[in-house]
């Protein structure tokens, strides 16, 4: 399968070292099973940083990779309690990091609008149930792919 990464540059080898802490799934290398998702995060980098052009780097990971590989790979297939726990740990600037030992993190974005339902029930505005109902009947899922370790890049291949 095809995973674009969108950014201000192309990036011929991920760095880890760059990434930055405390994001949806931790510290890692994130991509986009779509090409036009990875082109609006490229435009929202480079618009913040106000330095280098949008660009989307393509890489290739082999499908039988996730059923088969020795990584350890975690999977949210939809908005759960289990995926807004696991969010909430890993942008929680109070906790150990790295939150979790997986290589893989494959499941939804928490984008400005679930970041807003995400803030909302830590304040304790609404309950973790309403939290996934109002965030299953939002706009779209959108998926990314998160990879965490070294062994975990070694799959993916520039294209």
């Amino acid at each position: 399968m095809k995973l674009y990464h969108g950014s201000n540059m192309e990036i011929d080898k991920p760095d880890l070292s760059r990434s930055k802490p405390f994001k949806d799934f931790g510290q890692g290398f994130y991509l986009s099973p779509g090409y036009e998702q990875a082109h609006a995060l490229a435009k929202q980098k480079t618009d913040q940083l106000q330095s280098g052009e949008p660009c989307v780097t393509i890489f290739e990971l082999e499908d039988q990779i996730i059923k088969t590989s020795d990584l350890q790979i975690k999977i949210f297939d939809d908005y759960c309690e289990e995926w807004a726990q696991f969010v909430l740990l890993n942008r929680d600037r109070s906790h150990t990091h790295p939150a979790h030992t997986y290589d893989i993190v494959i499941g939804p974005i928490a984008d400005d609008g679930v970041t807003y339902q995400l803030r909302r029930y830590s304040m304790g505005d609404i309950s973790m149930s309403r939290l996934i109902e109002e965030l299953k009947y939002a706009n779209g899922l959108t998926i990314q792919y998160y990879f965490g370790t070294e062994h975990a890049l070694s799959y993916l291949k520039k294209l």
